[in-house]
């Protein structure tokens, strides 16, 4: 076999035969492609087809620094080739450099043959690899710098270096390995790592890349510590024709958290105060008397027509006038000369979370602190940064009171709130009531920690079928939740939640239990019982919103469908007929089943 390699590796070398394949790099704030990561195959259905056996096998042959060059060559062309959006982020072996196989500029070249600027060009540097044995050094990165590419650490947490490798080279981008990604959902220590690197890239102005998100539930846990970046199996798989269009799955959830905010937010007029403006042609002799009158005013903003263009900021007013001669050239000129167009003109009903987010992608050295308000175009007012803040984390720590902590799902206040919205605005929506069939038994049989791991599923399960922009998921507690359907399809989701809930609840059990369709253990009485699989029961009312007065009717009713669908037993969706006022019993012929 070691001839035919070395045969194999040959042609492979002469005759360019790498496949490069893309794997996509998602923003999951908004599902849009961030980049891709550039992978290598050899010929297929051969020995070295994969690259945990090519690349070490080049290395053994003394070929690894040929075989990287071609697969550099190939992606990039490959990626001009496809026209695929974003960053192209290129594995580079910090050896390569001092190698007599490296040629410089080579790179450069390619990309310009291509039309590819080099800032679109990402250069992963890792020592993970088992065959890059002279680890990374400042020449490496300063290398790629200065021939204007950015520059990566890949595997952040892999090694026992990487946060010292982090500190020392000052990459633009981190990517964190996927021992952190994998079961975060379920481990808290490995929580705490996540949220203690992002502070750490958000104080380095570091972009952060997690790696390795396979299941939806990891993905929802980074979404909800703040992770930007991603990818990972559950995203989309290396592919030699990637994904060009936003995720899906991603859009939905930048939808949901939109339309939450601006229904549940506040929006960026709470910050506003009334504050002193110059026109734009006012001499910038009465804007420095200004200053003087009004001690406690740092930046006045510069209108034109009742619209802001600009802000003069004090200091930069001082020192102009400290320079020689710079009161005398100045003083008589307009207060538009000096106005600084870098400030934030932002509406009035823009949320917070918007604003938060402008500010967060706002270059560094553009960063500013005031913001101003306008009201369709029209100035209103000043706002800071130091009270977007503040607030921010204020409502952060409101929301996490709402919140489930188990799901991360909206809690009782932000559900009623939701409903009463409805009503007032006298929409015609379906509220979804899901209670687990059987789960104390199975809670008191297996343990807690696998009881929360079913609300987990079935948390994700709603997640997965139901996040749309008119939809709402809450999670009332314990192993209650709430879908709130604004869409004609609601009955075809329900159904679709069973299928996947009897489906995906079997891991929970053994084949033997599986086999005989249940578990032996004490009921409340004490007594050994039989108690069959979890299944769902879900109890379906459609409110109406003349005589529904509040949330509590809405409740009301819905508990009365939930414990219908319970009594059929197993996964039964039970729909409450329109009621003008609550009623224990209804009529057997009144009700109707989702079918």
């Amino acid at each position: 076999m070691e001839l035919d390699s070395a045969t194999l590796l040959d042609q492979i070398l002469e005759e360019g035969l790498i496949t490069p394949l893309f794997q996509p790099i998602y923003d999951l704030t908004t599902g849009h492609i961030y980049g891709y990561e550039a992978l290598s195959r050899g010929p297929e259905n051969t020995e070295l087809f994969t690259p945990d056996v090519l690349f070490p096998f080049a290395q053994a042959q003394g070929r690894l620094h040929e075989l990287e060059l071609l697969c550099r060559e190939r992606a990039i062309s490959r990626f001009a080739e496809l026209q695929l959006p974003g960053l192209l982020f290129l594995n580079v072996s910090a050896s390569l450099l001092s190698s007599p196989d490296h040629q410089k500029g080579m790179t450069l070249a390619i990309l310009k043959e291509l039309g590819i600027s080099q800032s679109n060009i990402v250069i992963e540097l890792s020592e993970q690899h088992p065959y890059d044995q002279n680890g990374l050094t400042h020449q490496s990165v300063e290398h790629y710098r200065q021939m204007g590419f950015q520059v990566a650490i890949d595997d952040l947490g892999a090694g026992y270096s990487g946060l010292r490798l982090w500190s020392e080279l000052r990459p633009n981008i981190v990517k964190l390995d996927k021992h952190f990604i994998e079961g975060i959902d379920r481990d808290q220590v490995k929580r705490e790592f996540v949220r203690s690197i992002i502070n750490i890239a958000q104080r380095l102005r570091c972009s952060l890349i997690a790696e390795g998100i396979e299941h939806q539930q990891e993905l929802d846990q980074l979404l909800e510590l703040g992770v930007r970046y991603g990818q990972g199996f559950f995203l989309q798989r290396p592919n030699v024709l990637p994904f060009t269009e936003p995720h899906e799955y991603l859009i939905s959830q930048a939808s949901q958290r939109r339309r939450f905010h601006n229904q549940h937010g506040e929006t960026v007029q709470t910050l506003c105060r009334p504050s002193i403006f110059v026109e734009s042609t006012r001499p910038l002799t009465d804007v420095a008397q200004l200053f003087k009158k009004n001690k406690d005013v740092f930046a006045l903003p510069v209108l034109e027509n009742g619209k802001p263009i600009g802000i003069i900021r004090r200091h930069a007013l001082h020192e102009l006038f400290s320079t020689p001669y710079g009161r005398a050239l100045y003083e008589n000129k307009p207060a538009i000369a000096i106005a600084s167009t870098e400030v934030f003109i932002v509406e009035s009903t823009v949320s917070l979370s918007s604003v938060s987010t402008m500010f967060t992608d706002q270059e560094a050295d553009l960063l500013n602190n005031e913001i101003l308000i306008v009201k369709e175009g029209l100035y209103l007012g000043i706002g800071h940064l130091k009270d977007l803040l503040k607030r921010i984390t204020e409502l952060k720590i409101q929301n996490a009171t709402y919140s489930n902590p188990l799901t991360l799902l909206p809690g009782n206040v932000p559900i009623n709130h939701e409903i009463n919205h409805r009503l007032l605005a006298e929409q015609d929506f379906y509220v979804a009531y899901f209670d687990l069939n059987n789960f104390k038994p199975f809670n008191d049989y297996f343990g807690y920690a696998k009881g929360d791991a079913v609300i987990q599923l079935v948390g994700s399960i709603l997640r997965s079928v139901a996040s749309t922009d008119d939809n709402f998921i809450g999670h009332v507690g314990g192993d209650d939740f709430v879908v709130i359907f604004s869409e004609e399809d609601w009955c075809q989701k329900c159904h679709l939640i069973l299928e996947r809930f009897a489906s995906e609840v079997t891991q929970f059990y053994e084949e033997q239990e599986l086999l005989e369709g249940g578990i032996w253990t004490k009921s409340r009485d004490g007594e050994h019982t039989f108690f069959d699989l979890l299944s769902l029961a879900i109890g379906v009312v459609n409110p109406n919103p003349k005589v529904c007065d509040s949330h509590h009717f809405v409740a009301e009713l819905a508990a009365q469908a939930k414990k219908s669908a319970k009594q059929r037993g197993g996964n039964q969706i039970y729909q409450q007929p329109y009621q003008y006022h609550y009623e224990e019993d209804i009529p057997v012929e009144q009700a109707r089943c989702c079918s």
